[in-house]
């Protein structure tokens, strides 16, 4: 179903899995305003063919200042008029024993991944709320949110956090037809993990998994697609696992 006339706004844009979103957004019809901490990090983005039929608007955001989030909506909704959908993809991971973590490592992980996701999900809803239109709002969760794992404890509690918030929302805001729902992806070979993931690495990796390979980012964006479109009209609250079949063990 094409997305024509519709907007979308996407955090962690520039890279990985953000990036092959906001691609699949373009091809999918969708006007889009991307954010990221450093617009100058959507060079490549912009000169990409898959988003030059479709208007593109870089915003600097900073999910752990309140200030950015407003000003950022704000931003976006002169600049496309309005917004129809919102993905939030921006996020960190933290790869640390619990017991050796941070207050200000739990912080940083916690404000990023889940408290700016939540105040942006609240800004987009009142926008939405305000003009009486309906909405989509997907969350880019994570496996980890799902499941165990030792050494991803304050990045698997804000992804876990991110599921709950989606089924919260979509039964709090189901009556102004804005739907919320969450995806949460086992390991994508984006350029950058590619390049950290030593063989035996890998090896480990796919050994959790059970179609035997990895996720890759297309696979993310198509299912990104569906649940901001109209064939997931009554779908809400729900998450979407693309794991290779990680969380049906």
């Amino acid at each position: 179903m094409s997305a024509t006339n519709r907007t979308a706004f996407v955090t962690g844009a520039s890279t990985g899995l953000g990036y092959a979103i906001t691609c699949a957004l373009a091809k999918d019809g969708y006007d889009l305003a991307v954010a990221d901490l450093d617009i100058a990090m959507f060079d490549t983005l912009l000169r990409d063919p898959a988003v030059h039929d479709r208007k593109v608007v870089p915003i600097r955001l900073d999910l752990r200042i309140e200030g950015d989030i407003t000003q950022a909506i704000t931003t976006a909704i002169d600049a496309l008029g309005s917004l129809d959908v919102l993905v939030n993809n921006a996020g960190r991971t933290l790869i640390k024993p619990a017991v050796d973590v941070t207050w200000t490592e739990w912080d940083d992980v916690v404000d990023i991944n889940l408290k700016g996701a939540f105040f942006l999900a609240n800004r987009f809803a009142a926008h939405c709320i305000a003009r009486k239109h309906a909405g989509a709002v997907v969350n880019i969760a994570s496996t980890h949110g799902l499941t165990g794992f030792a050494g991803r404890s304050v990045y698997g509690i804000s992804k876990g956090g991110l599921v709950q918030m989606s089924r919260m929302l979509a039964i709090e805001w189901a009556n102004h037809d804005i739907r919320v729902n969450a995806i949460a992806p086992a390991t994508a070979l984006t350029p950058s993990r590619q390049k950290l993931l030593d063989t035996a690495a890998r090896e480990r990796m796919l050994a959790r998994i059970p179609s035997g390979r990895f996720i890759t980012p297309e696979e993310i964006a198509a299912a990104v697609c569906f649940l901001a479109g109209p064939a997931s009209a009554s779908i809400t609250g729900q998450t979407l696992a693309v794991d290779g079949g990680l969380t049906a063990i």
